[in-house]
């Protein structure tokens, strides 16, 4: 870092008072500059991804560079309507306006993880620029190579003063974290969070988190188990099982376990073949730390699917445990990794009663084709978002909200919900001057009786 933390900011709160990025027009193009950034950086970008996760070209363009470049163009398409000032009833303010003017809060903290290194920094700055503010970045140290990429790019195509990235370990978070921004959007895990919001709340700085936990998936007898073993293991394994919104562990009914299970190695063996630790293309666990305590989530039960591990290649195969008990440390903690734990159940309450008993859960996926079911399901558990008879794809869709409750987040983001996390809506009145009600005075004598009248 050229200059201190402190100063930085300094330096985006001047330019964020110049007015220069209120101005729509500059914020498209800014946006614009943005995607011809990315796009040309496209190689260089698979490369480091790979180099730091092993991450393969198709997985890295769906689930990073696709999302982001469409995430873009969503905000190009809309922003100009977003920014505009929103006309309300006047309320009581008879022959006054009303209307909601968004704003940006102004320099904003973008604190994002390793797991979707591009993707999680890219896709909150996107929110941030289209909604008018500056921002500093912080992209995960447990992927240096993609950081280093995102720092050059950022870089060499962007003032400082605008959007500058800050690359460190903890100690560098712990400084930023002091300094006065005017927003914070942190993206990692629930324990961590705790401390971004307790920094935050201390300055009174308006925060979003984007946590985890653990994300259930609920596997009925009249579910399509063919599709449900796909959609389960693509969504489980994909990226490693490092994806916040990944299954967690799997809630089965007894009469269809076997049955899924069965379907589930199928579909393991067809997406990563016969030995998937030898697959050239399998996404690698990020560290050895992370690695070591998979290894002994997988001591925790028996294991059905998988279970073969390659240290050098900080691989571990997808793998599938049976006879998990409910106190174990891989149901307490958040796998992030792909390790799936299998349950069954006789009665959907009681699946449903298991899920309560625990923190409120980022997504949830249920597998079912009865409509009773389904709507048993989404009205008694709440969760951030998630999927009926898929995995994960509610995050892609631009129109709907992706955030956590409870313990898995607080706020949301994607589309315009994202320009909403970075955005104040101020609250005007315009009154007219052509006339006045004296009866609005306590001087009047009907006021008393025409607020008795309208005021209830």
């Amino acid at each position: 870092m050229d200059m201190s933390a402190g100063e930085l900011v300094e330096r985006q709160k001047q330019y964020f008072d110049s007015g220069i990025t209120k101005d729509v027009r500059f914020r498209l193009d800014m946006l614009q500059k943005l995607r011809e950034t990315i796009r040309g950086a496209e190689d260089r970008i698979y490369e480091a991804l790979h180099a730091d996760l092993n991450k393969p070209k198709a997985e890295s363009y769906g689930t990073e560079i696709g999302i982001v470049l469409h995430e873009i163009g969503f905000a190009l398409k809309h922003a100009n309507r977003w920014a505009k000032p929103k006309k309300v009833k006047p309320g009581f303010a008879v022959g006054g306006k009303s209307f909601i003017m968004p704003e940006p809060y102004g320099t904003a903290l973008i604190i994002s993880p390793w797991n979707y290194p591009v993707n999680l920094t890219f896709a909150p700055l996107i929110a941030a620029m289209a909604a008018g503010n500056t921002a500093v970045l912080k992209p995960s140290e447990l992927t240096p190579t993609v950081s280093a990429l995102i720092a050059a790019l950022v870089r060499d195509n962007f003032e400082p003063r605008y959007i500058a990235v800050v690359e460190g370990g903890p100690d560098v978070n712990a400084e930023l974290l002091e300094q006065p921004f005017d927003c914070m959007f942190f993206t990692g895990s629930t324990h961590v969070g705790q401390i971004v919001a307790e920094a935050a709340a201390k300055k009174l700085i308006p925060v979003t988190l984007e946590l985890g936990g653990k994300s259930p998936c609920i596997v009925h007898r009249d579910a399509d188990l063919k599709l449900a073993a796909r959609r389960i293991v693509y969504g489980k394994f994909t990226n490693g099982g490092q994806t916040c919104v990944a299954p967690d562990y799997l809630l089965v009914h007894r009469d269809v376990k076997q049955e899924l299970l069965d379907r589930m190695r199928h579909e393991i063996e067809r997406f990563f073949g016969k030995t998937p630790v030898r697959n050239p293309n399998i996404t690698k666990i990020v560290n050895e730390r992370h690695f070591v305590r998979l290894k002994r989530y997988m001591q925790e039960g028996t294991i059905v699917i998988g279970g073969e591990t390659d240290p050098l290649l900080m691989r571990i195969a997808p793998t599938v445990m049976e006879n998990v008990q409910p106190e174990a440390r891989v149901m307490r903690e958040e796998i992030f990794g792909p390790i799936l734990p299998v349950l069954e159940y006789g009665d959907l309450d009681e699946a449903i009663r298991f899920v309560l008993d625990k923190p409120k859960p980022l997504a949830l996926y249920l597998f079912a084709e009865d409509r009773t079911v389904q709507q048993r399901v989404l009205s008694r558990v709440s969760f951030g978002g998630g999927c009926i008879n898929d995995t994960l794809l509610h995050l892609a869709n631009p129109y709907l909200p992706f955030g956590g409750v409870g313990d898995s987040g607080t706020g949301s983001y994607h589309g315009e919900f994202g320009f909403r996390a970075f955005s104040h809506y101020k609250s005007v009145l315009k009154q007219t001057t052509a006339f006045d009600i004296p009866f609005r005075y306590p001087t009047s004598k009907i006021g008393y009786r025409f607020m008795r009248r309208f005021m209830k």
